[in-house]
């Protein structure tokens, strides 16, 4: 076959991703942090962009841009084509938050953010299902996304009082207890070395005095003086040498006691006939002793852990509606305000004097003005998300986590007509505050059951809830089974699987029956 050229021509579709629909897209999986930095990275490289602090930050929204000499900054109008200049109606202009308003929303054509931005962005007011009439989602537009949830400016971890750290309490008594200098050293050695429970995993005494230059003697000397330290049990090698410290500081290790730490394996069974053999104690001591072993901490430096919890920005604020149903809105405070100054814009670029300039110009406000549109767009796609996400899940709003629905990302899609990916990067890292807790959106989906005898499925979140009520209530002498669970499930109407209960305990960390038989016998 002989091989030649030829010049063809050829008609073909694709899809092609342009960078503004790849940033609006990007935009939209970020979380509130990721959010703020992004936009303040933008409005560092954009001199069209600029943070408004707001009537409370050092203006008022309307003035000139601090430092800069630039004059009256212009706001996009979100709902609105990119040549309109928004309407002031108080004397200053507005920034993307107030943007978000009903008056500026947009209409019913208007699109929420999807992958190809062409789904029709339907009425944001959502019924309670009965009549159709009652309005059970409007806050966030009648309220112009500010009104129905004030928030103070205080800052809770600012009310932290300072903790004194595990090392800074060992450091003190290592002071007081070892004046020598060469035993502090070999002490703080030895600090270094404690993990996140207070022990010493690993440690090698040969090679720590190698390493310092001392004898194996002095580091074992100096190892039991630490031994002594508060809290009881820190540094210990293994769980029974911190056990073991307690005790010697309760005076209560006697040799029973120390046959028992031997044989740790067989309490963790729950085998007590077994531990009163290696014990040589009766029923009555064993129980004692048992008792003993439960009010020791195994893990001692964690009374040291003063981390503060990190907390939780929600995206979304919902709350209950007096007149019946729920009340949503956007947080203002995860919505970053962002105006375009459309004077400095016109200003530069009458002065710009090649076409270089007059580039750049154009494309900085292009992008800026992308930048807000996309931020309008993402605040509504998540509204709405949201909305319908509580919309399928009342229920659970109302009963608790025993009435969640098993929901698909599909089921979401279909109903506020987005494509399914756009559900999901909506829902990642984004959090919503109900009269139930926060909760990320990615809560509210779950797998579903099927029901028996073809009733309605079960979310697996409730039947995980129902499996692990039972457990709690069940009685020492009627120890329930995960043959005797499903049977009670398949009674409520849920056709599960043995093997799925136990997978379902096992994920909660609750032991067999036969563990938890021993385990309430022992507390008797």
């Amino acid at each position: 076959m002989a091989l030649s050229q030829r010049l063809d021509l050829r008609q073909t579709q694709s899809l092609v991703m342009t960078p503004q629909l790849q940033q609006a897209i990007k935009l939209l999986q970020l979380s509130n942090i990721e959010l703020s930095d992004f936009v303040d990275r933008e409005i560092e490289q954009n001199p069209l962009l600029e943070r408004d602090g707001g009537p409370g930050e050092g203006g008022d929204g309307g003035g000139d841009a601090a430092g800069d000499g630039r004059g009256e900054p212009g706001v996009v109008d979100l709902a609105a084509p990119e040549e309109r200049q928004p309407p002031i109606t108080d004397g200053r202009t507005r920034d993307t938050v107030e943007m978000t308003a009903s008056e500026t929303m947009g209409s019913a054509s208007d699109a929420p953010l999807d992958t190809d931005f062409e789904n029709v962005y339907s009425d944001d007011r959502f019924s309670d299902g009965t009549d159709g009439s009652s309005d059970v989602y409007g806050s966030w537009q009648e309220r112009g996304g500010r009104g129905g949830f004030e928030d103070d400016d205080s800052n809770l971890e600012a009310t932290l009082t300072g903790q004194k750290s595990l090392r800074d309490h060992l450091t003190e008594q290592l002071k007081i207890d070892l004046p020598d200098l060469g035993d502090q050293l070999i002490g703080l050695a030895l600090i270094d070395m404690l993990d996140e429970a207070g022990w010493i995993t690993g440690l090698e005494i040969d090679g720590l005095a190698a390493q310092l230059g001392c004898e194996p003697a002095r580091v074992e000397r100096v190892l039991a003086a630490c031994q002594r330290f508060d809290p009881p049990g820190i540094f210990a090698r293994s769980l029974k040498e911190c056990l073991a410290i307690q005790l010697r500081e309760k005076n209560r290790f006697d040799p029973a006691m120390e046959a028992l730490l031997d044989h740790l394996e067989l309490l963790a069974a729950r085998n007590l006939p077994a531990l009163m053999k290696v014990c040589g104690v009766d029923a009555e001591d064993i129980a004692d002793m048992v008792s003993e072993i439960r009010k020791l901490n195994p893990k001692p430096a964690l009374s040291f852990d003063h981390t503060p919890a990190q907390l939780v920005t929600p995206d979304i604020l919902m709350r209950a509606n007096p007149g019946g149903g729920w009340l949503i809105d956007l947080n203002p405070d995860t919505l970053p305000r962002v105006l375009v100054d459309h004077r400095y814009f016109a200003r530069i670029s009458g002065t710009a004097r090649n076409k270089a300039d007059k580039e750049y110009i154009t494309e900085r406000f292009q992008s800026a003005n992308w930048l807000v549109k996309s931020l309008h767009q993402r605040a509504t796609t998540i509204l709405k998300v949201a909305s319908e996400i509580i919309r399928q899940q009342d229920a659970f709003f109302i009963h608790g986590v025993s009435h969640l629905k098993p929901l698909i990302l599909r089921d979401i899609a279909e109903a506020i007509g987005m494509h399914e990916s756009t559900v999901s990067r909506v829902t990642t890292n984004k959090f919503m505050a109900t009269p139930r807790g926060v909760f990320e959106l990615k809560y509210f989906f779950t797998s579903a059951i099927q029901g028996a005898d073809g009733q309605a499925a079960h979310s697996a979140e409730a039947v995980r809830y129902r499996i692990k009520a039972m457990i709690d209530a069940e009685k020492p002498e009627d120890v329930l089974s995960d043959d005797k669970i499903v049977e009670i499930l398949r009674g409520e109407g849920i056709d599960i699987a043995r093997r799925t209960v136990a997978k379902y305990r096992e994920a909660m960390r609750i032991p067999s029956s036969v563990q938890r038989r021993r385990a309430k016998m022992s507390r008797m």
